[in-house]
């Protein structure tokens, strides 16, 4: 069983961690998760890397301010800024020493890119690896919701000014009733061609966790986020990014962008996937994110970062320009 913990942040938000796998362990990993969801989104992660690498590896994975069992906080800190110094005290506190593995989904894998545009010092001197799941260095810039451009706008100003009436709720949290109804929707948006009754119920439970100020509060700094000039900087690093080809929320081109900033970046494109990966497509992620375990436990301490190697084509895609196989 994970060792639960909590970890009180100097603005007095406390956040609920947990952590398997020995101190001395190899290397870190570190599972973040997206909006309006909590660390359970990882358990069939967590499974398989207990099952792949032992105690080579430890595992951390924690529920962001505002989220499943972290306490909620003040408006002004509901940003992806916040969200990236918040990492970096987790690792300060929990993973002190050694290599991390950073894996986000969604907001998790912005939190990433915002740590290393924050504290570009503290990042290189910890990170060993990255794996982008469903996520976007670009904001909400080729964000359609599968929908034409116009009516996409609609559904963007409409979501947009809830969110500000939402951010403005404090603590409440949404009513469980609401959520069984709204239930096609959260399937609609969130999941591709096929998903199980059971990570429904696991979506909506973390949405009916998150507080009301979570929800509508990241909003605007998810949608104004890029960092692709901070990806750039980072291209020595193994990595991975994947994404589902019916993602509504951060659809292939978020995907192919971020590879090629990162050209030794292995892209995967899932055909009939959509936004939760972790759920919908576990082989492959959890492949992924064994692959850059692997190179970041077999690599040489010191010598020069690895270069770009030669494109190849990526599962149901050719590979974008800039993106190659790690």
């Amino acid at each position: 069983m994970p060792d639960q913990r909590e970890l009180r942040l100097p603005d007095e938000v406390r956040l609920h961690v947990e952590v398997s796998g020995p101190a001395d362990a190899e290397v870190t990993v570190v599972l973040l998760h997206g909006w309006t969801l909590d660390g359970r989104a990882w358990h069939q992660q967590l499974t398989d890397l207990r099952s792949r690498f032992g105690d080579r590896v430890r595992v951390v994975s924690y529920d962001a301010r505002g989220h499943g069992r972290s306490s909620c906080m003040a408006l002004r800190t509901a940003t992806l800024a916040q969200l990236g110094d918040d990492l970096a005290a987790v690792l300060d506190e929990v993973a002190p020493a050694g290599p991390v593995v950073l894996v986000g989904h969604s907001m998790g894998g912005m939190t990433v890119m915002e740590y290393a545009h924050r504290h570009p010092a503290h990042f290189a001197a910890r990170t060993a690896g990255l794996v982008f799941v469903s996520t976007t260095a670009e904001g909400h810039t080729h964000t359609a919701y599968g929908l034409s451009p116009r009516i996409a706008r609609l559904i963007r100003l409409a979501e947009t000014t809830g969110a500000g009436v939402l951010a403005r709720c404090g603590s409440w949290r949404p009513p469980r009733p609401l959520l069984r109804a709204l239930a096609p929707s959260i399937r609609w948006m969130l999941f591709g061609d096929h998903c199980s009754a059971s990570d429904i119920r696991l979506v909506t439970s973390a949405v009916a966790r998150a507080s009301l100020r979570s929800i509508g509060g990241f909003r605007a700094s998810i949608g104004g986020q890029h960092r692709l000039a901070t990806l750039t900087a980072l291209a020595h690093l193994p990595a991975a990014a994947l994404v589902g080809d019916r993602d509504r929320l951060t659809p292939p081109p978020c995907a192919e962008s971020i590879a090629a900033a990162l050209p030794a970046t292995e892209l995967t494109v899932c055909p009939g996937a959509g936004h939760m990966l972790m759920m919908e497509r576990p082989d492959e992620v959890n492949a992924a994110l064994a692959g850059v375990l692997h190179r970041v436990l077999t690599a040489v301490p010191a010598g020069p970062p690895p270069g770009p190697r030669r494109p190849t084509g990526t599962p149901g895609r050719p590979a974008p320009a800039g993106a190659t196989a790690g």
